[in-house]
């Protein structure tokens, strides 16, 4: 069986999630806690997305402009909590851009029928 890196990286970011998430429920206070709860959210949520895309799609570019715009949109947030210089901020439009990048690149694989659903 082939290795698939993507899919991997994706279940080791469900994992990070989980973690910074119980962290911004017990260990951080106030507005780091909601930067590690938003980061978590959306982190786990674009994991799952990732592993189901790349069970449904060959091409590996939705699941990629996923993972990556999630992993430096929650990175950044994670940075804010555990007290960053604010300018770390600035990465989280790039990762939110790929996001949505990512999820309209799915969208086009769907309208095409690349994707079974």
């Amino acid at each position: 069986m082939k290795r698939d890196y993507i899919t991997a990286f994706a279940a080791l970011s469900g994992a990070v999630a989980v973690a910074f998430g119980a962290a911004g429920a017990h260990a951080f206070h106030d507005q780091a806690a909601l930067w590690a709860k938003t980061g978590a959210d959306f982190q786990l949520i674009h994991a799952v997305a990732v592993i189901v895309i790349r069970m449904k799609v060959g091409n590996r570019l939705p699941a990629f402009l996923l993972l990556m715009g999630a992993f430096l949109f929650s990175s950044s947030l994670y940075g804010l909590a555990l007290g960053a210089p604010k300018i770390i901020a600035h990465i989280a439009p790039i990762g939110g851009s790929l996001m949505i990048g990512g999820w309209l690149v799915a969208a086009v694989f769907i309208w095409r029928g690349r994707m079974k659903i």
